[in-house]
């Protein structure tokens, strides 16, 4: 079939191909726009000379703060040093000083304890009123020393221990075998776990 000529092609089939033709035009612009588009978002930033020095210096507030940081942390650790260093020394003063009001309160036990030796068998104590209130202030100071930690070191019929006895004499013994305590001279006292006095004994050859 040939070709219509221009002045065989009707109204509507100009309109057609007008139409047609911007059509392609439209798409043919989006295409060129997005590949535009596409190209700038592929390009990097460029990075100045100066924003490289900016990036590899330190903000100055930045170090201010980890300086700061590093101080405080220094004297929270030796504040708790001291902390921990005061309450050994005040417990070391405490335990010194409880040590040192019960030796001088042993002399009175030991004559206390001769005292009620002296008074015979239990039953002529409780005859007698005043060598029944003495026996009674005794129990009350031995309690109230064993709730603060004395105890009597277990001495006679025991090994004997250099850290717990002083043995002043030995002697022959039928009843013990060697090295035994067989007499107790000076009875020791331990407070807690420390040695207060030790005991006076006399050890079996």
């Amino acid at each position: 079939m040939g070709k219509k000529k221009k002045e065989d092609i009707s109204p509507e089939e100009t309109e057609g191909l007008t139409q047609e033709k911007e059509e392609t035009e439209e798409v043919t612009e989006e295409t060129s726009e997005e590949a535009l588009e596409e190209e700038e978002a592929s390009k990097e930033p460029e990075v100045t000379d100066g924003e490289k020095e900016d990036k590899g210096k330190k903000d100055p507030k930045d170090e201010k703060i980890a300086e700061l940081n590093d101080k405080v942390m220094r004297q929270m650790a030796e504040f708790d040093n001291f902390r921990k260093r005061t309450d050994k020394e005040k417990s070391e003063m405490f335990s010194n000083g409880e040590k040192a009001v019960i030796e001088s309160i042993l002399p009175v036990i030991d004559n206390f304890e001769r005292a009620l030796s002296m008074a015979g068998s239990n039953e002529e104590k409780e005859q007698d009123p005043f060598m029944d209130g003495m026996e009674k202030v005794y129990r009350q100071l031995m309690d109230e020393l064993t709730k603060l930690g004395l105890k009597p070191i277990e001495a006679l019929g025991a090994q004997f221990d250099p850290t717990l006895h002083n043995a002043v004499m030995q002697e022959e013994s039928e009843e013990y075998d060697s090295g035994i305590v067989c007499k107790e001279l000076q009875k020791g006292y331990m407070l807690n776990d420390s040695v207060v006095r030790h005991s006076m004994v006399s050890v079996t050859q």
